[in-house]
């Protein structure tokens, strides 16, 4: 038995499985009227944000996320100007979004600001481009400022969310999905965070069906490294609002002006790589829905 004093531990009941860091102690607690806000030290993941008893970023690995959930989306829009961010209240994904030029403007739009003010404190690092001018933050409920998007308004719209529980069951709908559809201008792209595709291979599913449900036309998920999230292996997935998804813009991610530490074109390409038993869930999923 750990010693909870000694570790953080995040324990995943319906996979059989839980992950631990060692830890230094504790640094800051809070609850808000929205959820628990835990920082931990870590003895070799620096900062450890917790958010309702899961783990949301450490210092050390966050930029596997981060960069996986902007920079292919962007890359395979052709002219991504106007990008909004649903969650994201740790800013690291708003960063990654404004390290591209043509991003015109970014909305961030998270319902709870104690996040965005523990990252200020306790990760600067992710808050750094809050100030930049085509940057705006809001702290409302991201469902309800969908509804009111102006039609044909967006064209990224970046899902950062927590898992589909509590105030971010709402972003998993046909009804959210609907109203996202309908913000994007034509050859709109949406990406949400996706879960593990080793243990919410349903959720991911439900994504297909719901985003399907919604008028998105196409839909492609990507792969990669998490490591402080269940199972170690997360996803991120793509639906178009019209028509198939473009190609990626391959040789404009190769001379990418900006440096990343996992994103790359060939990254990029990789993560597209199904592997075999999400091709046949997925044949099985699209024979049922037929």
């Amino acid at each position: 038995m750990l010693n909870e004093n000694d570790w953080f531990t995040e324990i995943a009941d319906a996979a059989g499985s839980a992950f631990s860091l060692r830890i230094q102690g504790r640094l800051h607690h809070e609850q808000t009227p929205f959820q628990t806000i835990e920082v931990y030290a870590t003895e070799t993941f620096g900062h450890l944000m917790v958010i309702d008893g899961f783990t949301m970023l450490s210092s050390r690995e966050n930029f596997l996320y981060h960069e996986m959930l902007a920079h292919p989306v962007l890359f395979t829009h052709p002219e991504p100007k106007r990008v909004a961010i649903i969650g994201g209240g740790d800013c690291g994904t708003l960063r990654e979004v404004l390290r591209h030029a043509e991003v015109e403007s970014a909305l961030q739009i998270d319902i709870d600001e104690r996040v965005t003010r523990v990252a200020e404190t306790f990760f600067p690092e992710l808050t750094e481009s809050n100030q930049d001018p085509r940057a705006t933050l809001l702290f409302e409920d991201g469902i309800r400022w969908m509804q009111q998007a102006p039609a044909g308004s967006l064209d990224v719209i970046i899902i950062d969310s927590t898992d589909p529980v509590g105030p971010a069951e709402g972003l998993f709908t046909t009804a959210f999905y609907g109203d996202c559809h309908r913000a994007l201008a034509a050859g709109g792209l949406l990406v949400q965070q996706s879960e593990s595709p080793l243990y919410h291979l349903d959720i991911i599913q439900g994504i297909y069906a719901d985003t399907r449900a919604a008028g998105f036309e196409d839909h492609a998920t990507l792969f990669f490294p998490q490591t402080i999230y269940p199972s170690g292996w997360w996803s991120a997935t793509m639906a178009s609002r019209d028509g198939k998804l473009p190609a990626f813009r391959a040789e404009s991610a190769a001379a990418a002006p900006f440096q990343s530490q996992y994103y790359s074109a060939e990254i990029h390409r990789a993560a597209l790589a199904q592997p075999a038993f999400f091709k046949r869930a997925f044949a099985a999923s699209d024979r049922d829905a037929s």
